[in-house]
C-alpha cells in the first residue's frame, strides 16, 4: 500500500491518495492547501520568523486563511441561527455565568425586520463549532510562535455590525480591561464576512502596543474608552484591517484600536478569541466569566507565574450587558 498527500494545482484542496494493487483511491481531506502549515500574507506564503518580527514591531497583523472552509461555514451557520432567533426578542436575552445576558441587542435600532444583535458572549460554551475553533486554528499556531509553546484561552465572543445597527467601537486598549501578571495577551479576530473599508473594519495604531497604557477612567467613571483628545489623534494615524472571510487579525492586547459603524447593506461579523501565555495570571475577575477560562490550547500547564513591570488602573467589573454599554457612558462626560 502506498499513501500520497498532495494538493491540486488550481484547487488549493488537499487530497490523500491510497494505492492498492495499482488502483488509486482519492479522498478529499477538506482543508485548504494554503492553511496546511503555511502562513499566508498578501496572497503569498510567508515564513514564521518574518511574521513574528512584523507582529513585534507593529502589534498586529492580518493572516489569510486562518480558518478552513469547513470551520468558516460551521461558524456562520450557527451565527445565522442566532440572528434569526434575535428577531423575536425585544431585550437582551440568554445568560452567562454571572447572570448577565449572553445575547446583547442594540435596543435603539433593533427590530424584527432589522435585527441589531451586536454581541454574543462566550459562544464556545453553547456551540461546538466555536469551541472547535477556539481549540485549533491557524492563527493559534502563530500565537504560540509569538508567545511561546504554552498558551491558554481567556475569553471568546462574537461582535456583529448588522446593516443599519449603527454599532461602533470607541478607541481603547484591551489590556486595561484584562490586566495580567505579564503582557503576553493576544486578541484574535476571525473575519466571518469579508471586511472592507465601508463596513466598519478594525482600525489600529501600529506600534502603540509599545507605548503607554491610556486611562479608560474619566471623571471617576469607567468608560472603557480613551479621552476625546486621544481618540481624535488616533483617527489621524489609524490603519484599517481588511480581508476576506476566513482571515484573522492578530492584535496585541495593548494595541490602540477602534472601529466605525457599518455603512453597507451587508453584515460584518467577527469571532473574537483572546489567548494568553500560560504563565500570565489575571489580576482581576474575568469580565466575561466562562467555564472555558484557563483552558490549555497549546502546550501544557507549568504552574509558573511570570511577571513584568508596568502600571495600570484597574478596570471596573461590568454590570452592563457588554462593553458597548460601558462605552456609551462617554456621552455623559
Amino acid at each position: 500500500m502506498k499513501v500520497i498527500l498532495y494538493s491540486l494545482w488550481e484547487s488549493n484542496k488537499i487530497f490523500i491518495a491510497v494505492r492498492l494493487k495499482n488502483i488509486y483511491f482519492f479522498f478529499n481531506l477538506g482543508h485548504n492547501a494554503v492553511t496546511a502549515g503555511v502562513f499566508m500574507e498578501n496572497g503569498k506564503p510567508t515564513k514564521n520568523a518574518k511574521l513574528v518580527e512584523k507582529f513585534q514591531k507593529d502589534g498586529f497583523l492580518v493572516l489569510e486563511n486562518a480558518l478552513t472552509d469547513s470551520q468558516l461555514s460551521a461558524l456562520n451557520s450557527d451565527l445565522s441561527m442566532w440572528i434569526e432567533e434575535s428577531r423575536g426578542n425585544v431585550k437582551s436575552y440568554g445568560k452567562i455565568m454571572d447572570g448577565r445576558p449572553r445575547f446583547d441587542l442594540q435596543l435603539d435600532t433593533h427590530s424584527f425586520d432589522k435585527p441589531a444583535l451586536r454581541r454574543i458572549t462566550s459562544p464556545a460554551e453553547i456551540s461546538q463549532a466555536c469551541l472547535d475553533v477556539v481549540k485549533d486554528n491557524q492563527a493559534l499556531d502563530l500565537v504560540s510562535e509569538i508567545f511561546g509553546p504554552n498558551i491558554k484561552h481567556w475569553t471568546n465572543k462574537i461582535n456583529l455590525k448588522l446593516p443599519g445597527s449603527g454599532t461602533e467601537v470607541k478607541f481603547h486598549q484591551d489590556f486595561p480591561y484584562e490586566p495580567h501578571s505579564n503582557e503576553d495577551i493576544m486578541t484574535v479576530l476571525f473575519f466571518l464576512d469579508d471586511v472592507t473599508l465601508e463596513n466598519g473594519p478594525l482600525e489600529v495604531i501600529a506600534g502603540s502596543h509599545n507605548g503607554p497604557l491610556y486611562s479608560l477612567w474619566h471623571d471617576g467613571i469607567f468608560t472603557g474608552a480613551v479621552s476625546a483628545e486621544v481618540e481624535a489623534e488616533c483617527r489621524t494615524k489609524s490603519i484599517s484591517c481588511v480581508g476576506k472571510a476566513g482571515s484573522a487579525c492578530l492584535m496585541h492586547s495593548k494595541l490602540m484600536h477602534g472601529s466605525k459603524s457599518n455603512k453597507t447593506q451587508s453584515a460584518r461579523s467577527l469571532f473574537i478569541v483572546s489567548y494568553t501565555a500560560e504563565d500570565a495570571v489575571s489580576l482581576t475577575e474575568n469580565p466575561l466569566p466562562s467555564e472555558l477560562d484557563g483552558m490549555i490550547v497549546r502546550g501544557k500547564k507549568t504552574g509558573i507565574v511570570r511577571s513584568t513591570s508596568y502600571s495600570v488602573e484597574l478596570p471596573e467589573y461590568p454590570q452592563e450587558v457588554s462593553f458597548f454599554d460601558q462605552q456609551s457612558k462617554m456621552k455623559d462626560i
